[in-house]
């Protein structure tokens, strides 16, 4: 009889002991935008180690007008990994060891989180690893960062109906966003900002307005189109256009489970001062034989741009198309 209630003590201890463990995970990380804990001793990070990381993860963001990082950085020696450092969405893990290794775990420390473990016996084996996984690493990141933009966007979100209605499609758009025109196949959508604001632009044109062989002159052909028809300045004979002197970003992709165009430039405000940088995503959306064109820009002289920039990203890859 002993021996039953102490097994089945023993039992509920280890249930509880694995329950406790369990809600010790944060329910969110608390950790700002872009940004990473990279866990590595000095004697490595000011060394060749050091300077791979800050190349690839601390890289300028492409299509701004200023240099940013891709990720802001924030590095703790491993024997202080501890506290906030293990709330971050991301850690990457350095160390010297006896195997050479790579290992991604999910919600080590925190939900949601990355983290990314790296050994090797030598600087040179810890390199070789990061530079063949650093693609994947960086993807990683940037979509855990998109899914946590888009799930503070929840908590507040535009009502929708009026895109739903005009463009059959879903998107998750906070609600300190405005409507500020809507046309036959075009709406532009504003949230004010300090010293500035953010766009969100959706319109529609025929599909073979975009040629495969010719994308990035027609995408520039066409911004520059819809900018002379409706998004003007305060002065007469002021409309935005692309800034020739910065060669535009091109890449494909998917949005929707759609072949897509990725573009990443910066924009100008002709016989004006103002400009900025945007991002412009045309998808070929083939089950209603047309292309759909998702833009996001920003003006913002006074603010660093990235956060701003990822902020539209993230809504426009929320993007669903209804059937």
């Amino acid at each position: 009889m002993n021996k039953t209630l102490f097994l089945w003590l023993f039992v509920a201890c280890l249930v509880s002991s694995c329950s406790l463990k369990k809600d010790k995970l944060p329910d969110d990380s608390s950790a700002a935008i872009n940004t990473i804990a990279v866990i590595i001793d000095d004697q490595l990070w000011n060394g060749e180690v050091g300077d791979s990381i800050r190349n690839k993860f601390a890289s300028p963001v492409l299509g701004l007008p200023q240099e940013e990082p891709l990720f802001s950085i924030n590095q703790y020696p491993v024997k202080l990994f501890e506290g906030f450092s293990t709330g971050s969405r991301n850690i990457l893990i350095i160390k010297k060891d006896n195997e050479n290794k790579y290992e991604f775990k999910k919600n080590e420390f925190a939900a949601p989180q990355n983290a990314f473990h790296i050994s090797g016996k030598t600087s040179f084996e810890i390199l070789e690893i990061l530079e063949k996984n650093a693609p994947e690493i960086i993807k990683k990141m940037r979509e855990i960062e998109i899914g946590h933009n888009q799930k503070i966007f929840k908590d507040s979100l535009l009502d929708t109906k009026k895109i739903q209605k005009k463009f059959n499609i879903d998107l998750l758009i906070p609600s300190k966003y405005e409507y500020v025109m809507r046309r036959k196949n075009f709406i532009w959508l504003k949230s004010e900002i300090t010293s500035g604001n953010n766009s969100l632009i959706i319109y529609q044109i025929p599909w073979r307005n975009i040629r495969p062989n010719h994308a990035v002159t027609d995408i520039v052909i066409t911004r520059d189109s819809i900018g002379r028809a409706y998004i003007h300045g305060s002065d007469r004979g002021t409309e935005m256009v692309s800034d020739e002197a910065y060669s535009p970003y091109f890449s494909k992709t998917e949005l929707a489970g759609n072949k897509c165009y990725e573009t990443k430039g910066t924009w100008q405000m002709k016989n004006d001062f103002m400009s900025g940088p945007f991002i412009n995503y045309v998808i070929f959306d083939k089950a209603h034989r047309r292309i759909l064109v998702l833009e996001g820009f920003c003006y913002a002289p006074s603010k660093e741009k990235r956060d701003l920039m990822f902020e539209l990203e993230s809504i426009i890859k929320s993007i669903q198309i209804k059937k």
